[in-house]
């Protein structure tokens, strides 16, 4: 096997295929990504920058929102830079030991991002359900503890999918048919028994996405229902035009890691895997 050690069955190095199949159209692929990429740049750091800069905007929701912000702009670093240059300059080798880091960094910062759209969930109930007491709630001390809970629970989850890849053996070959490391992608390379990473995979999910979820549908089903019992109409608007964005944000966020995750599990033959590539 190409860049591979034959003693351990682990390979030095991973090639990162792109999109299969639409190699030829790699150039033009890109630039959506790039002008993407370069968009949630500019906009995210210039939220961050605005928010610190501002003292009206020093609420607790704008910590949560630059928190998201800081984790958007990781979680795109960690994936679309190695994807441009494997479009661009077909730099497709990544070594297994940054192929790992790069599988730990993208599912631990897209779990904390569903955490931190929880913690705004949250947020949006209290300012809206309890809004004389929002400032004694959500005190600094509390916005701290509730900022970090999410990494590291992340962290937590995440950690044993790198453990449980690297003592795998891989030998049926080195190609990852994906633009990155991703934890099926790598795992499905092995020649040994993956159920455990499988099995851990469909654990975990539903344990942090799924507890996120929930606790996003519980704060706006209440949300809804004080909105509905306000009698001004100009006050239910205000209201709903608070909780619109992060609704649509949500929605952009799980709906491409649900697909990508059921895809993986379920759907690998059934759906083209340009699709998946693309989507993820």
């Amino acid at each position: 096997m190409s860049g591979a050690n034959s003693s351990s069955l682990t390979p030095e190095f991973f090639i990162l295929s792109g999109i299969p199949g639409l190699e030829e159209a790699h150039v033009w692929i890109s630039l959506p990504f790039c002008f993407m990429y370069m968009i949630a740049l500019v906009a995210n750091c210039g939220l961050m920058y605005l928010i610190g800069h501002e003292e009206i905007l020093h609420p607790p929701m704008y910590y949560f929102l630059t928190l998201f912000s800081f984790t958007d702009i990781t979680l795109c670093t960690t994936t679309v830079p190695n994807m441009l240059c494997i479009f661009w300059f077909n730099l497709k080798k990544i070594g297994f030991k940054a192929c790992m880091a790069q599988m730990f960094f993208v599912h631990t910062f897209t779990a904390t991002e569903s955490g931190m759209l929880m913690l705004m969930a949250l947020d949006r109930y209290v300012a809206i359900c309890y809004p004389l007491h929002y400032g004694t709630i959500l005190t600094n001390p509390v916005i701290a503890k509730a900022s970090l809970a999410p990494f590291l629970r992340s962290v937590a989850f995440i950690l044993p999918f790198t453990f449980l890849t690297k003592r795998l053996p891989f030998c049926r070959g080195n190609l990852i048919p994906h633009a990155y490391c991703d934890h099926m992608s790598v795992a499905k390379l092995s020649c040994g028994n993956v159920k455990v990473n499988a099995v851990y995979g469909l654990l975990v999910a539903p344990v942090v996405c799924a507890f996120d979820i929930f606790c996003i549908t519980v704060p706006y089903t209440m949300i809804l229902r004080a909105v509905m019992n306000l009698s001004s109409a100009g006050a239910r608007h205000k209201a709903f035009s608070t909780c619109t964005s992060h609704f649509c944000v949500i929605v952009i966020t799980y709906v491409p890691a649900f697909f990508n995750f059921f895809t993986h599990h379920f759907g690998g033959h059934t759906v083209p895997h340009q699709l998946t590539c693309f989507v993820s």
